[in-house]
């Protein structure tokens, strides 16, 4: 992410791909409550003008569904560099979990080798969780030293 931040690339974005369904679906539902089932309510109410979204969508004509769909897709943004390392967060990634013990933390490749923590390729909500992971792991760990 870091390289793309950097090289000045776009980003694109498609909030709502199979915007088809509606018309194929000859759904008698009003667009906004149809599209509540993909997006959020405060979201849809910005992007979608009052009148089309309280048309039903089996009513939608060719043009209306384009509209939604320039609303919905095709949004680029082109980030501008980042916060720094100061509030920079991994989220994904690490060393396999499949390729260590869970109940010694011992590399099953790699006697003696051992991994715990963010190391490992756990992912879990923020709040503190990283650090009762850490703690857990090392115990694990430390226990079969």
């Amino acid at each position: 992410m870091r390289d793309l931040l950097l090289s000045n690339e776009k980003i694109n974005i498609d909030l709502l791909a199979q915007l088809n369904i509606v018309k194929d679906n000859k759904d008698q539902k009003q667009v906004n409550s149809f599209l509540s089932k993909y997006l959020p309510n405060r979201l849809i109410k910005k992007l979608i003008p009052l009148e089309l979204g309280q048309k039903k969508c089996v009513s939608l004509t060719i043009k209306d569904m384009q509209l939604i769909m320039s609303l919905t897709n095709y949004w680029q943004l082109k980030p501008n560099g980042t916060e720094g390392f100061r509030t920079a967060e991994v989220t994904i990634g690490g060393v396999d979990c499949n390729a260590v013990s869970s109940k010694t933390m011992e590399s099953n490749k790699h006697k003696g080798l051992y991994f715990i923590g963010e190391v490992l390729d756990v992912t879990g909500w923020l709040g503190g969780y990283n650090f009762q992971w850490a703690w857990s792991s090392g115990y694990v760990a430390g226990q079969a030293v």
